[in-house]
């Protein structure tokens, strides 16, 4: 059973998605401010946080960037009531794995969920992979550059290791889509595109300082050997 972290100051909205979410076999801890969140970090980690934008004392988005610096494997669903596309831009630059507006359909919420947790287990043919000055636990999730260790997120993860697989050669969108977010692209679904922008930004670029990750017109992302 996963166990879940319910941030959100909407009580009847919390307590719907809890019951929901319990039904569907997740453990549910519910917190309505940032103070009481930090709190239930402080006492035990989640499997997986779902993090409303705005909260009573303070920004959902800096509470984002705190979990990002002391949980930066722990997978984070942003949700909005808003549902703007600036508040999905900066949540997904933060590092969240994926966003969700309310008012959200619970089976949605469901499904995104299993696919965050998916994403964030290591595959059973975990490996290191290394390539240049770059050297990338999968089971970790750490990427060394010439000595100095990067963190990742789940998403951003899965992202490098299908690059690196097959480097040199381009992987198409909607193929890391399913790879990183667990998802198809919708029409003018940025996602893939900041995760690969926040990933571009954590490894920085070759010793010659040339880009290590590229796009490729109407074929998709690679990483250059």
């Amino acid at each position: 059973m996963s166990e879940l972290l319910l941030i959100d100051d909407d009580c009847e909205l919390c307590e719907l998605l809890g019951s929901w979410l319990t039904q569907e076999g997740f453990q549910v801890r519910a917190c309505h401010d940032g103070q009481a969140a930090r709190g239930a970090l402080a006492e035990k980690t989640p499997d997986v946080v779902v993090l409303d934008v705005m909260l009573p004392d303070g920004s959902g988005l800096e509470l984002l960037k705190q979990l990002r610096g002391n949980f930066p494997d722990l997978p984070v669903l942003m949700l909005s009531a808003r549902g703007e596309p600036l508040d999905r831009i900066l949540g997904l630059e933060l590092g969240a794995d994926d966003y969700l507006a309310k008012p959200c359909d619970p089976r949605e919420l469901t499904a995104r969920l299993r696919a965050v947790l998916r994403r964030s287990q290591p595959p059973a043919t975990s490996s290191q992979l290394e390539l240049g000055d770059l050297c990338f636990s999968t089971v970790r999730g750490v990427v060394d550059i010439a000595g100095h260790e990067v963190a990742l997120t789940a998403s951003e993860s899965r992202l490098l290791e299908a690059l690196l697989r097959q480097p040199g050669e381009p992987v198409d969108k909607q193929t890391l889509a399913q790879l990183a977010l667990g998802r198809k692209l919708t029409l003018y679904d940025r996602s893939l595109d900041m995760h690969v922008s926040n990933l571009r930004k954590k490894l920085g670029p070759h010793p010659d300082g040339s880009p290590r990750i590229l796009a490729l017109r109407s074929r998709g992302y690679y990483y250059s050997a």
